[in-house]
């Protein structure tokens, strides 16, 4: 596992710039694995997990590195930072990754996760006053997680919010269906215990395929893995391994994560919906704005034979992928997930926004800043979409994606 690194001044049209850490080293042999980036005395600082895999199983080690760069594009390692003689006692060394880092007062924070040895996921909270040494400070929650292990914590102290991953978690009363998932707390660190203070918590993102979400320092931007472990991953045979969810602003309101893709886009169509509509759209952004909506079903990606739909059912989005194309299947064996189908409340609010942004193999969707987002795998030739609306009054609008040559 590398580092790539690509950059953009809009967040959607992204230019590649050379690989920024490449495994080889001691401290890194077998990977380099996820961690942040800070920027600090006008350098830009990679904090990141070395993988060494050793004989595998217990004897793997996962230790925490730090590299920097002048330039932003050329870096150099400094090795190990946090290693196994910085875990608590009782800690795996073998499950310890994904570095957090950022500043607040005179140190930096680092939040990492763990596992206990006897237990399940844990993350663990970490201080520095230079970035090279750092000071164990406490298990940030104290208790284990639902799921075997913790991955990728994301800590934004603005806002307020903290972000995990819980691996082979158990669904909760139909949420959840995912056995790798991702929840949002809010709340904030209490800088003097070490602990969070954890105010409310819900799930990220309702779809098959959302894992690992980021924030990006200094704005609220989050985004995050389009994929989920435990799948089979047609992409393969189309050149690519796995991808990234749209670029995604993030704020709390009414006590909870809001979510709004952020996309170059440019409006070309737009229309009022009477009970049905039809139009052609691979790649765009779908807009639908209704005023009290009593039926509402779209099928995208369509040929007539594959399809990806959207109803609403009992005031919840319903999700059908089922004949979106080629199948897609992992180890969940509840009945939604084995019939293709992921659920998210509906607002059901007088005035309706939903937003739609579809790319060559992937949908997501946004309404009152909840979102679910999935991979597909239609034929080429599905770029139908038939819209089926009951309401008082419907808008209907479709906008291109602006890529620059």
């Amino acid at each position: 596992m590398h580092w790539g690194h690509v950059v953009s001044n809009d967040l959607t049209n992204w230019e590649y710039l050379p690989i920024a850490l490449t495994p080889g080293d001691d401290c890194d042999k077998n990977g380099c694995f996820s961690g942040t980036a800070i920027v600090h005395d006008g350098k830009l600082w990679l904090m990141y997990t070395g993988f060494i895999e050793n004989q595998g199983g217990d004897t793997i080690r996962q230790v925490q590195c730090l590299a920097e760069s002048d330039d932003g594009i050329n870096f150099q390692k400094h090795g190990i930072v946090i290693g196994e003689e910085q875990l608590p006692e009782g800690y795996s060394p073998s499950d310890f990754r994904d570095p957090k880092v950022w500043l607040h007062g005179d140190y930096f924070w680092c939040i990492i996760a763990a596992r206990k040895i006897e237990g399940k996921g844990r993350i663990l909270l970490y201080k520095s006053k230079d970035l090279l040494h750092w000071e164990y400070v406490n298990d940030l929650l104290g208790t284990d997680s639902a799921g075997t292990m913790i991955e990728c914590p994301d800590y934004n102290e603005e806002l307020g919010y903290l972000l995990f991953c819980e691996q082979f978690q158990p669904s909760e009363n139909g949420e959840h269906l995912n056995v790798h998932t991702c929840r949002w707390c809010t709340g904030k660190i209490d800088y003097s215990t070490g602990r969070f203070k954890e105010d409310a918590r819900g799930i990220v993102d309702y779809g098959f395929d959302m894992y690992a979400p980021q924030t990006f320092a200094g704005k609220p931007i989050l985004i995050g893995w389009l994929n989920m472990w435990d799948r089979n991953v047609p992409s393969e045979k189309y050149g690519f391994a796995g991808m990234l969810t749209v670029p995604r602003n993030v704020c709390i309101k009414d006590g909870r994560l809001h979510q709004a893709p952020v996309v170059n886009c440019r409006g070309t169509y737009q229309a009022k919906v009477c009970g049905k509509l039809a139009d052609k759209v691979e790649k765009g952004v779908i807009t639908v704005k209704a005023t009290n909506l009593q039926h509402f079903a779209i099928k995208m990606r369509s040929n007539g034979t594959h399809y990806t739909q959207l109803a609403l059912i009992d005031g919840q989005w319903v999700f059908d992928r089922s004949k979106s194309g080629e199948a897609i299947s992992g180890v969940e064996k509840d009945s939604d997930s084995l019939n293709g189908i992921r659920r998210m409340p509906c607002s059901m609010e007088k005035e309706i926004t939903l937003t739609i942004v579809m790319d060559a193999f992937s949908v997501e969707i946004f309404e009152n800043g909840r979102v679910l987002s999935s991979t597909i795998y239609p034929p080429h030739d599905a770029d139908g979409l038939e819209l089926t609306v009951q309401a008082e009054s419907c808008q209907y609008e479709r906008a291109d994606i602006v890529l620059k040559a």
